[in-house]
């Protein structure tokens, strides 16, 4: 139960105050949120108070909730205290939302995918009642907050943009939350300065002694809460040699105030400290059932009258969490066992709750207390809270009487932890298992959850190796998913480190010895991410077979996608992306909607299909950050680079390089050093520097340098070409050129032979480049556009050389009408200036809609001009319909129109001068 929102003075605060209440008066332009961080007892708790009578007094709704210790592994407990209110509006929310609420509120017995689901549907609830009158959210005590409810708060923290929506929450220093890590602007509390603490000890404390003002003035060092309390038991202080800290002092502080209750206060006391709510019955009933003897409300009067707790009708919570913390300290274990055990008794009709309690209550195995709790692990796993899956596995592994149990419990819960991309917990559980006598089993499991989030990516063909090894023994044992895990994460390494060729020789070995179906898409995953060279005949026929039959799940289809970019088909990269991403988005799979996000990038970008590529970089960055995807994150800023580069950005080409190469460099992760490389050539060959493109590229093609990749090189082969052609070192590549042609023999990469067609008519003499040409230009590229507009040009080029104006000149103008609907803008010039130089007087490109909306408007009035509803584009972005319509009130003028009906036209359409 909150505390009346009553305003009393705050002494040294006038800056955090001013700040505050100019964030709650400017809430109905656009919403906002906020850390406030400090000390234990600095003023958090008082400053969210005075924010919340200042909202009252705007007319704001107020929504609060307060992370408490004991409910830490309690799924979604925040998250119910603040939207208990909401039990109406979420029954009217689109289903899959609905769902996942109401199972992580245990409403329903279903399974949630993800909690970005939970997360999307709160965001819903937020906006609607914003909708009718601005909202504030005060979140207390972050640090104690549960995780799933802390997750879904910092989603909705990120997304406030535009909605009249202010979140304000508050963090002890020292603690680690999801909202730490939100990047949300921090208010920091100092202790108050020696004027203002000597203000706020003399107002409420005017009767101090002289020496007892200055006695806690000394201990209390500016903290606000220390100023208040320390004079009730300042008698009880003693003199002590070294100082403590300031928590542990407050702690004594209450506990000193506990000495003189009745016992049977007391007890309520430890009872209330212990239980993971707030129900006044349920501590009532638990303490009589310790005494033996009947207790009342009335017990709790001493408590109340120094302050410890405040009651109100059916509830009872402590005035600071200290108190909590302060009295279970006090306690020996055997009486928080008791008060654990009586709990457990009383929730003998709420199981999961009871097993805690139960749990709780003893250190000793108990494999019957074990398996109950397994039992409400996979329950809470079910709802969707994997973190609270794990920590009831973790508590059950300890109570395990068989140690086989307590290993694969510890292992289980090390998986649902990886599940749940938690690096640190599944590490430090698999690192616990580790030294027990593991199965084959679970140690390749094991070593699968320290592969999936392995960061350094250097090569080490001892590592793929060991992988092998361990995939073929599981594999001896019938274990073929979890040989495939292994032996994927072996290809994963092979992918982003120059591993030696023996090491993929092995991945590809042991993975087609298995015994699943050729078309298995895991098993093109291995063979596309191991030898997408060698294997590229291969992988590129099975997934044209399959392109034809639509893979039916989610699963398949994302890892099609990122193999067909693998072996240069980026036609059917981005079509399978397209089926995966919907599913995905529906699903709130997150972590993988930014890897699909990723692939359909970076092949979107090599087809200049610019539209999608800009949209899905930007998106797949933003997603990386929020779901701590590093590499993801530095591939994603490559790519946007390569977006930059084609749309003749060359500030923010640079910028968003340097920040992967940056990250890629740290980690030795070539792709993503290649694909900076390939960016940064791009944009030297639009500003027509071409030696400066040569020197870029060419770095791509030395095994020595730490941006070559045995797969990337295959597809910048054309540009390559294009820069040595234009500064004199044609016959300097002859030799690259000849190892692709080699290469070319082992695959048929559409990408590849796309380039080598354009390479042999570029470096050709005079006496054979138009037939080479001609053959360039016959190939089929109707599913790569830019390709085939670069020949055109390049054709265009050598026909104006030959002088021949009057034939240069329709390849010229096909070239840059093509290249203009791309919005690839130096090339469309280069076509507009070759033109003008054979004669013609065409007009010339000005923009269009691509250079005026950012990356997410655009993909936004896409899909507003697709026909989607403001709320069916924001379940798909993960985002409120307000923010949607909020985004279309900018783009419409951008874009100079008023009506939702001319968003086709506009977006179609290229302004010409």
């Amino acid at each position: 139960m909150p505390p009346k929102l009553t305003q009393e003075a705050l002494f040294g605060r006038e800056f955090e105050q001013g700040r505050l209440t100019d964030l709650v008066d400017g809430v109905r332009e656009g919403g906002a949120a906020i850390l406030i961080r400090g000390d234990a007892g600095v003023g958090k708790s008082a400053l969210l108070l005075d924010t919340a009578a200042t909202a009252a007094e705007r007319g704001m709704r107020i929504l609060r909730t307060t992370g408490a210790q004991a409910e830490t592994h309690m799924p979604f407990a925040g998250l119910h205290q603040l939207l208990l209110s909401f039990r109406t509006e979420i029954g009217e929310l689109p289903a899959p939302q609905r769902d996942a609420l109401g199972a992580a509120f245990g409403l329903i017995e279903a399974r949630t995918p993800d909690l970005f689901l939970v997360a999307l549907g709160t965001l819903n609830l937020l906006t609607g009642a914003a909708a009718r009158t601005p909202v504030l959210v005060l979140v207390e005590d972050v640090h104690w907050l549960d995780r799933s409810s802390a997750e879904v708060l910092a989603f909705v923290a990120r997304r406030l943009e535009g909605e009249p929506i202010l979140l304000v929450a508050a963090l002890r220093d020292g603690s680690e939350s999801p909202l730490e890590v939100a990047g949300l602007p921090e208010l920091v509390l100092d202790r108050l300065d020696d004027d203002a603490a000597t203000a706020l000890l003399d107002a409420r404390s005017p009767a101090l002694t002289p020496e007892a003002r200055a006695r806690v003035l000394r201990e209390a060092a500016g903290n606000p809460l220390a100023l208040i309390e320390l004079p009730i038991a300042v008698e009880t202080l003693r003199p002590q040699p070294g100082r403590v800290p300031l928590t542990n002092r407050l702690e004594q502080t209450f506990t000193a105030r506990m000495s003189g209750l009745p016992p049977a206060t007391r007890t309520l006391l430890l009872v209330i400290a212990v239980n993971d709510a707030t129900a006044l019955c349920e501590a009532l009933d638990a303490t009589a059932l310790i005494l033996g003897t009947d207790v009342t409300a009335d017990d709790l009067a001493p408590a109340v009258a120094v302050r410890l707790v405040d009651v109100h009708e059916t509830v009872v919570w402590f005035c600071h969490p200290l108190m909590r913390s302060a009295i279970q300290q006090e306690a020996s274990r055997s009486r928080r066992h008791a008060a654990h055990a009586a709990l457990a008794d009383v929730l003998a009709n709420q199981p999961d709750r009871s097993r805690w309690h139960r749990a709780a209550s003893t250190n000793r195995p108990d494999e019957e207390m074990a398996a109950e709790l397994e039992t409400a692990a996979r329950r809470a796993r079910r709802r969707g809270d994997l973190l609270s899956g794990v920590e009831g596995l973790e508590r059950a592994a300890r109570l395990s009487e068989d140690p086989g149990q307590r290993r694969e419990r510890l292992v289980r819960a090390a998986e649902w932890g990886s599940e749940a991309g938690r690096r640190d917990l599944a590490t430090r559980l698999v690192t616990e298992a580790e030294p027990w006598t593991l199965s084959l089993r679970q140690r390749a499991r094991v070593v699968w959850i320290r592969e999936s989030f392995e960061e350094d990516v250097r090569d080490d063909g001892a590592a793929v190796r060991s992988l092998v090894d361990l995939a073929e023994g599981v594999a001896k044992e019938g274990e073929i998913e979890l040989a495939l895990k292994l032996l994927s994460s072996a290809s994963l390494r092979c992918f982003w480190a120059h591993t030696d060729a023996e090491s993929r020789n092995l991945v590809v070995a042991a993975a087609e010895s298995l015994p699943v179906d050729e078309d298995d898409s895991w098993l093109l995953s291995i063979l596309a991410f191991a030898a997408p060279i060698e294997r590229g005949r291969v992988v590129i026929e099975r997934l044209r077979r399959l392109a034809a039959d639509r893979p039916g799940g989610w699963r398949a289809a994302r890892l099609l996608g990122s193999s067909a970019l693998m072996v240069g088909a980026f036609d059917l990269s981005e079509e399978f992306c397209a089926l995966s991403l919907p599913r995905l988005r529906v699903q709130g799979r997150l972590s993988h909607l930014c890897r699909d996000l990723g692939a359909q990038a970076w092949s979107a970008a090599r087809l200049a299909d610019l539209g999608v590529a800009m949209s899905a970089a930007e998106e797949a960055a933003r997603l990386a950050q929020e779901t701590s995807l590093p590499l993801m994150h530095a591939m994603a800023n490559a790519s946007g680079a390569v977006v930059a580069a084609l749309r003749g950005n060359q500030d923010r080409m640079e910028g968003l390089a340097a920040v992967a190469e940056q990250a890629a460099l740290n980690i030795g992760a070539r792709p993503v050093l290649a694909t900076v490389q390939h960016a940064r050539g791009l944009a030297a060959l639009g500003e027509g520097r071409y030696a400066d493109a040569y020197d870029q590229l060419r770095r791509i093609y030395d095994p020595a340098d730490p941006a070559f990749h045995e797969a990337f090189r295959c597809y910048s082969l054309a540009e390559l070409a294009d820069a040595a052609t234009h500064c004199g070192q044609g016959p300097a590549i002859a030799g690259i050129v000849a190892e692709m042609e080699e290469v070319a023999l082992l695959t048929p990469s559409p990408a590849l032979h796309a380039d080598l067609r354009y390479t042999r008519a570029v470096l050709a003499d005079e006496a054979t480049a138009e037939s080479l040409y001609a053959a360039a230009l016959d190939a089929d590229l109707r599913r790569q556009p830019f390709a085939r507009a670069r020949v055109q040009l390049a054709y265009g080029e050598w026909l104006r050389r030959q002088r021949r104006m009057a034939e240069s000149r329709p390849p010229l103008r096909t070239a840059r009408e093509t290249f203009d609907a791309l919005g690839v803008i130096p090339w469309s010039e280069r076509a507009w200036q070759e033109l003008r130089a054979s004669g013609e007087s065409g007009r010339r490109r000005t923009g269009d809609a691509r250079d005026v909306l950012t990356a997410q408007e655009l993909q936004i009035a896409e899909m507003a001009a697709d026909g989607m509803t403001n709320r069916e584009i924001g379940e798909k972005l993960f985002m409120s319909h307000r923010t949607v319509g909020s985004h279309l009130y900018r783009i419409f003028p951008k874009l100079e129109i008023t009506s939702r009906s001319a968003l086709a036209a506009a977006l179609r359409g290229l302004t010409e001068d």
